[in-house]
């Protein structure tokens, strides 16, 4: 290991979390299994190698499915209470390795060590949302229009859960989705992104651990790797009734029109394209702390980064330079350094399609206002840092309309009233995140109202960068539809039965039938 991974504690991080220089990469809890090729996981923070895992033959997928199946059959019949009990003990072992678990967060996708702190959080918080709601797991009572008949609705676990997660966020989202589907007595088959495959490998060890202490089935827990082809498996399988997949949209309609083919349910967090408007009557200085992170945090890998600024001509080129003068006071490094604001993007792959971003956006007619680049060099040995950017454009331009996954800012000019900047707001194909900053409670009410934004997430005062686990999270258009996290979105994970109850001794038929023998 790098001595600059030493000095961040690293080696420590992956001991506390049972990560070895190879791990086999196929487990349903303690037991592992080999036989297919190995990934080996790079870090894009110095380029080292931080380990290996096998990915998941066809004959590894089905015993893995076989065991998952198996153990349904008991996980359902637990009362839900007592599945809460399972989740709220696997949060307090995420507290416990909090620290540890940040760091190979940060080190193998290369977020800051804030925000991989901020994402084991994520995960405590939802487990913490799970336990509370394995006691609320409600369904609805109405009248009959038959006399001594009781009609009621009520929710049952779907089976088995297939989560195919990215590598933006290598941990939270599968923690959003398999604590709830556990509270519902599913159990979750996950294939973690192949860029961070040791994130899953250290999730799949604390929660064996945990399954292990209560004497609960390990197939309630499932962990497979590999490309595409091993997603394949999953979308293919008419034995996961649902699928769970969180990437690009490119994949998203792939895994969509595959699963509903089987006539499955997907559950779809695709890209995002978001904006800010800003308005005359903004409060510049919040405006700038929410675009300059929601551009530049995570390197501009988060589905909901801010991608357009959408500003007004009467306050255009003040909140031009302000927004380029906070871009000039940014470090950008080795992100396990909380001095430094931007780390690196995942892979060379991201990097070729940042700098294509800014080729095409001056081809088409746009500005360069703060200039972008690769860095090299001391601490950029690994070839995967840039230089955040911004280019002045028009929302018409191709490239604008493309979700680039690299801190690149579009900054947009509006006339006139606040539904024209909502025009072009809305004039892409994603619909996940979007905020309005203004004091003017008309504009944010309008911009809140059915013609307003057409995103899943509508903000007002806040950027388009971050969410509450309370709330449900998804987007709109080809952002998927899919919601997940907070809310009613349990709903997703459990199929829907009508119960009608006769407590009499006549069978009266609905709509007034006679059928008389």
């Amino acid at each position: 290991m790098a001595a600059i991974a030493s000095d961040f504690g690293i080696e420590k991080a992956l001991n506390q979390l049972g990560i070895s220089e190879f791990n086999k990469g196929t487990s349903t809890g303690s037991d592992w299994f080999s036989g297919g090729d190995e990934i080996s996981s790079y870090s894009p923070v110095d380029g080292l190698l931080i380990g290996k895992v096998t990915t998941t033959t066809k004959e590894n997928y089905e015993q893995v499915l076989e065991k998952a199946q198996v153990a349904f059959k008991e996980w359902r019949t637990v009362p839900a209470p007592q599945r809460g009990e399972i989740v709220r003990q696997f949060g307090e072992e995420l507290r416990k390795l909090k620290e540890p678990l940040g760091k190979l967060v940060s080190y193998e996708m290369g977020k800051s060590y804030q925000e991989g702190l901020g994402e084991v959080q994520e995960m405590i918080d939802i487990c913490d949302f799970a336990v509370g709601l394995s006691r609320q797991l409600h369904g609805l009572t109405m009248h009959s229009e038959r006399p001594g008949h009781r009609m009621y609705e009520q929710y049952h676990p779907l089976g088995i859960v297939g989560i195919i997660s990215a590598f933006n966020f290598p941990v939270a989202v599968w923690a959003w989705n398999t604590t709830l589907a556990w509270i519902c007595g599913d159990v979750c088959v996950w294939k973690p992104s192949e860029k961070t495959p040791l994130c899953g490998v250290a999730c799949q060890n604390i929660i064996a651990k945990v399954l292990e202490k209560n004497n609960v089935p390990e197939g309630i827990s499932c962990l497979v790797n590999g490309d595409y082809k091993v997603g394949e498996m999953m979308t293919t399988d008419k034995r996961i009734p649902l699928i769970s997949a969180t990437g690009s949209t490119r994949m998203g309609k792939i895994v969509g029109a595959t699963v509903g083919g089987r006539l499955g349910k997907s559950l779809l967090e695709l890209g995002g394209n978001n904006a800010i408007i800003v308005t005359p009557d903004a409060d510049i200085k919040m405006t700038v702390i929410g675009a300059v992170f929601g551009a530049v945090g995570t390197a501009g890998q988060r589905c909901t980064s801010t991608r357009r600024l959408i500003i007004h001509d009467s306050i255009y080129e003040g909140v031009k330079k302000a927004v380029v003068d906070a871009y000039a006071q940014l470090n950008i490094g080795n992100p396990l350094d909380e001095n430094n604001h931007v780390g690196p993007l995942i892979d060379k792959d991201a990097v070729k399609g940042y700098e294509d971003a800014l080729v095409k956006v001056v081809e088409e007619g746009g500005t360069m206002v703060v200039e972008g680049g690769v860095l090299s060099g001391d601490g950029y040995e690994s070839g995967c840092y840039v230089k955040p950017a911004i280019a002045e454009a028009e929302g018409s331009y191709k490239i604008v309309q493309h979700e680039t996954f690299a801190p690149v800012l579009y900054l947009l000019k509006y006339t006139g009233d606040v539904e024209n900047a909502i025009d072009i707001q809305n004039g892409v194909a994603q619909g996940l995140s979007s905020a309005i900053m203004t004091n003017n409670l008309r504009e944010a009410e309008r911009f809140l109202s059915v013609a307003g934004s057409d995103c899943g997430i509508a903000n007002v005062n806040i950027g388009t960068s971050g969410a509450e686990i309370g709330g449900a999270f998804g987007g709109e258009k080809d952002t998927g539809g899919g919601r997940e996290s907070g809310s009613d979105a349990w709903k997703i994970y459990m199929r829907r039965q009508t119960n009608t109850i006769n407590y009499t001794t006549e069978l009266p038929l609905a709509q007034g039938i006679k059928f008389d023998l």
